[in-house]
């Protein structure tokens, strides 16, 4: 029930009183719900947190592979796309690309697929490898693009060819 003003006003003690007690209820379930809310919020920054830790020790493990200078740059957002590009043979420059908005996106995106088609092939794996993260924008089965590219760059990363 609303009370406004007038209503309060008019109102007695014990009135005031039972009115606090539905006040109280709903604001506990406010603070329930908020809880839940934060609590979701933190379990998804901790699952971000822990795929780019994931990432960036795979691509880490990728460049001193490839004997990059700088593998450390894996953990740099930004760098790291353009140590990704310099391990496939590209200019670090292109990483512009990225700044420029749809067509700009879509030309890195095909420039990436291709570093990472370089670098799966000298590393002995197939280079059709990298099409995993063609699947990642393809609607309906992103998820399925995203899981494959997990377990490739793990397997590029740590596994003895």
């Amino acid at each position: 029930m609303t009370y406004n003003f007038t209503d309060i006003a008019s109102m007695n003690f014990t009135d005031i009183a039972s009115m606090k007690e539905g006040l109280l209820g709903g604001a506990a379930l406010g603070s329930i719900g908020g809880f839940t809310l934060a609590l979701g919020l933190f379990a998804m920054i901790l699952v971000y947190i822990g795929f780019y830790v994931y990432f960036a020790l795979a691509w880490q493990s990728v460049a001193k592979k490839k004997k990059y200078k700088r593998p450390w740059l894996a953990w740099i957002p930004f760098a790291n796309l353009a140590m990704w590009l310099q391990l496939g043979k590209f200019h670090w420059a292109w990483i512009f690309l990225s700044l420029i908005p749809v067509f700009g996106w879509l030309a890195f995106f095909v420039l990436l697929v291709i570093s990472h088609w370089r670098v799966y092939e000298t590393l002995n794996y197939p280079g059709w490898l990298s099409l995993a993260k063609v699947l990642w924008i393809l609607p309906g089965i992103g998820l399925i693009g995203n899981l494959a590219y997990i377990i490739i760059i793990g397997l590029v990363a740590w596994k003895k060819r």
